[in-house]
């Protein structure tokens, strides 16, 4: 049997889906010069997709590390319910281990393990449990992911002429079980006929934004301008961009957002410029335990990634490298941070409540 968010988009990219009993997902390390597929036939390899990046994005790794809860709870032999309950728990840990910011895969392998322990019976009625609970995962992030676009479409500004929208990453259905969610916004501005353009950040060292998010819009046939960067205030001085809309890797309750390296500062130039400037997630990206930005944890990855592209060297020998993925922004840049119960400031959070 196979597996994809029965729930209608207009882009059919699906990034992540269960056939029988193994998961395939695009891999996005190939894009754009090939759309292919890997198949994940355990935990183990699941865990190691989402540590290569293979698959990546905050949502997208909360449903693929679901699935890798399924596929742990697969291997784990005949016992008591006891010993089953204690291995699952050692699948989680592995799961737990390979992204450190990105909470929802948190909040996705808690809620796994929800399921193991409220469910009765025995090892195979978990393990359909689970199964179940993965495929709700992916089909609420798609649901979500729509109505993000809704209410994002709702506070974007009003302008004469359609809107140019800068974004930064890739925060589109690659990046989620489908459709997305700062891209998610800027596809239901398309379809609104209210978007004239896209401008998309490079976003360097791993360069999401020109492999990924470059992809998506020319599937969709959205307008695409590849920008570095270093290019964004000079763009916004010569009053080039409407707004800015950014996805979120984890959201302390403040508002304080952690996301992919650069974003910080995109939304102090943003300021600077009088630009809007826009955060789209869903609300199990926001980390209510965390008061503020300050307990975010910050990845930072192999210095490969700086110093070379592809195999290609661009430093010399000898140079000392600084590798975070991720940075945070001070919830007084943002304008307004979008989720599926609506748009608030970003002080307002927790009147949503959490998901």
């Amino acid at each position: 049997m196979t597996v994809s968010p029965s729930v209608s988009i207009n882009n059919p990219i699906y990034p992540i889906r269960w056939q029988e009993d193994r998961v395939y997902l695009i891999d996005q390390t190939r894009l754009p010069i090939e759309r292919a597929e890997v198949e994940i036939r355990t935990s183990e390899e699941m865990a190691r997709a989402i540590e290569t990046m293979i698959v990546r994005g905050a949502p997208a790794i909360g449903v693929s590390a679901a699935y890798g809860m399924v596929l742990g709870a697969g291997e784990i032999p005949a016992g008591t319910l006891e010993e089953f309950r204690s291995k699952l728990k050692t699948v989680a840990d592995r799961l737990r281990r390979t992204r450190p910011t990105a909470v929802n895969l948190f909040w996705a392998i808690d809620r796994m393990l929800e399921t193991a322990d409220r469910t009765t019976g025995d090892a195979d009625d978990i393990r359909r449990a689970l199964w179940e609970t993965a495929l709700q995962i992916q089909e609420d992030d798609v649901r979500t992911c729509k109505a993000i676009g809704e209410h994002g479409l709702a506070v974007l500004p009003e302008t004469p002429e359609k809107l140019r929208i800068l974004t930064h990453c890739n925060t589109g259905a690659l990046a989620t079980a489908g459709y997305g969610t700062a891209l998610g916004v800027i596809r239901s501005a398309w379809s609104a006929n209210r978007l004239l353009k896209v401008y998309a950040d490079e976003t360097r060292p791993r360069l999401q934004g020109s492999k990924l998010t470059a992809w998506e819009c020319v599937q969709d046939g959205i307008p695409v301008t590849l920008l570095t960067d270093s290019m964004a205030a000079h763009c916004m001085k010569q009053k080039m961009i409407d707004a800015v809309i950014v996805g979120a890797d984890r959201i302390a309750a403040n508002g304080d957002t952690a996301n992919k390296i650069g974003t910080y500062s995109l939304a102090v130039v943003s300021k600077a410029h009088n630009v809007p400037f826009y955060v789209a997630a869903p609300l199990s990206t926001v980390d209510f335990s965390l008061a503020d930005g300050s307990g975010i944890p910050i990845e930072e990855r192999n210095p490969s990634e700086v110093y070379q592209v592809g195999s290609t060297r661009i430093c010399p020998e000898g140079v000392d490298f600084y590798n975070p993925a991720f940075d945070v922004t001070p919830a007084e840049l943002i304008a307004a941070i979008i989720t599926e119960r609506g748009a608030v400031k970003p002080g307002d959070l927790k009147s949503l409540g959490s998901s």
